[in-house]
């Protein structure tokens, strides 16, 4: 597809709809710079123009323009994405959500939340939490990214082990679709059997399908206590191998995290604090327990004890202070941000089913000893999602640019083997699309691309993202 230019006369025509203050062209350089990047890696990519509307109207008004002039249009929440999926990489329009930023209201006798996209997911889970309901998605960037971002990526996060993903809390999405014309996906119901499950197929479309306006959540009631637990492993492999054996003794935790040894050391350095691993322990568990009873969770945490008896582990420490067990959870929240901070990187986001870590982080290893790269592994082990955090280290730009995609591709094989998928929360956006084929077969990518083709006939909505 060819699209056309921002023109002046289409400046023009945006600033009609938004307000001259809520245009931003490249001239303004330190105002346009923070739009041409997200949290993937050093990608750089310069939209012709930034619009921030205030509501669906104006998108509407937008998304119309934009379709009859062929002019592409990318929308970004708030750049935390880890995939390139909020860059223009077409140039054209970047759509900002950051003014649609309004809790619109809290339902406490049906459990519901109606929200706009542009709200910070922390702030949208704290003024729940204040009213006794509980919205359990965390991804690690909670304290800045935004929930139409979630939905975009079908975000994950910690709890998501005992308590599901961002897609498993969404009743109704109100979308823009490229036409302009706006509309509600579902119901604000529980249960939804009418027609297509139109609300399911947004979320994790990456903003390539439609705009999100509005997002209707269920909420549950908030479970006020918890255990936080740090289990040293002097054996990576075997703290992959307790994940699944935890699960079968019956204990489901209400987060379940790997951090292989550099990840929490990288993380102690970051933060400044200090870790004090011993030279023998090579990963640790981070596990939760949360509920109502805190006789009940000590009765689990005897549990987790029991079964991890059988590894060879060191001294657990269980947290005794809510600093304690902010400071765990800041160690493992900010590990990303280590590595980042720490050297040239590329992140991988891998998933199968859990009993199979063992052999993932295994092969990650094998892997990157064939191809002279080493490797950061952390992640979400409950759902057997394991971030794989590649290290440039001594590897040469060439080997780097050239050699290193071969080692993904074995990577993404392995883990397809093993049952999972090449994306288990940060999507597939720009940085994944090369390697599509090795999860999805030509039936499953024609009938994809055959929705794309039927929200978006002018592929003018977030283009060059998932599909080769």
């Amino acid at each position: 597809m060819k699209f056309n230019t921002v023109t002046p006369e289409a400046v023009a025509a945006f600033a009609a709809i938004v307000g001259d203050a809520n245009v931003i062209l490249p001239a303004s350089a330190d105002d346009m710079l923070r739009y041409t990047h997200d949290e993937t890696e050093d990608l750089r990519y310069a939209p012709e123009v930034v619009l921030k509307p205030a509501n669906a109207a104006e998108i509407s008004l937008i998304m119309q323009y934009c379709n009859k002039n062929l002019i592409p249009v990318t929308p970004r929440g708030a750049g935390t994405g880890l995939s390139g999926g909020a860059l223009a990489v077409h140039q054209g329009v970047i759509l900002s959500t950051e003014r649609l930023n309004k809790i619109v209201t809290i339902d406490e006798r049906n459990l519901q939340a109606t929200v706009e996209p542009g709200v910070i997911t922390q702030v949208f889970q704290e003024a729940v939490i204040a009213k006794g309901l509980y919205y359990p998605p965390d991804p690690s960037s909670r304290g800045s990214c935004f929930l139409g971002g979630n939905l975009s990526e079908s975000s994950g996060g910690p709890r998501a082990v005992k308590y599901g993903v961002t897609k498993d809390y969404v009743l109704n999405v109100e979308v823009v679709l490229p036409s302009g014309e706006i509309t509600w996906t579902g119901a604000n119901v529980l249960k939804n059997a009418t027609g297509y499950n139109l609300t399911q197929l947004m979320i994790g479309s990456e903003g390539t399908l439609g705009v999100i306006t509005k997002i209707v959540f269920k909420l549950i009631p908030f479970p006020p206590q918890n255990i936080v637990m740090l289990v040293p492993f002097r054996d990576e492999e075997q703290a992959c191998e307790a994940v699944s054996k935890l699960f079968m003794a019956g204990i489901v935790p209400s987060a379940l995290e790997f951090m292989e040894r550099d990840a929490i050391e990288w993380s102690g350095r970051y933060l400044g604090i200090d870790v004090n691993l011993p030279a023998d322990i090579q990963a640790h568990l981070l596990i939760e327990l949360d509920g109502n009873d805190m006789d009940q969770l000590f009765k689990e945490a005897e549990q987790v004890y029991l079964v991890l008896e059988q590894f060879d582990i060191d001294e657990i420490l269980v947290a005794d202070t809510e600093k304690q067990k902010e400071d765990l959870w800041r160690l493992r929240r900010n590990v990303a941000h280590a590595v980042k901070a720490n050297s040239v990187y590329k992140e991988e986001d891998t998933v199968v089913p859990r009993a199979e870590l063992p052999k993932l982080l295994h092969g990650v290893k094998e892997i990157g000893a064939r191809y002279n790269f080493k490797s950061v592994c952390y992640g979400h082990a409950g759902d057997g999602n394991l971030h794989v955090n590649i290290i440039k280290g001594d590897m040469s730009d060439e080997d780097w640019q050239h050699k290193l995609p071969e080692g993904i591709k074995e990577i993404f094989r392995l883990v397809v083997q093993l049952g999972g998928t090449i994306s288990g929360e940060h999507g597939i956006g720009l940085v994944q699309r090369p390697y599509i084929g090795i999860a999805l077969n030509e039936i499953q990518l024609r009938l994809m691309k055959g929705i794309k083709q039927l929200f978006d006939p002018n592929g003018i909505l977030n283009p060059g993202k998932i599909f080769v």
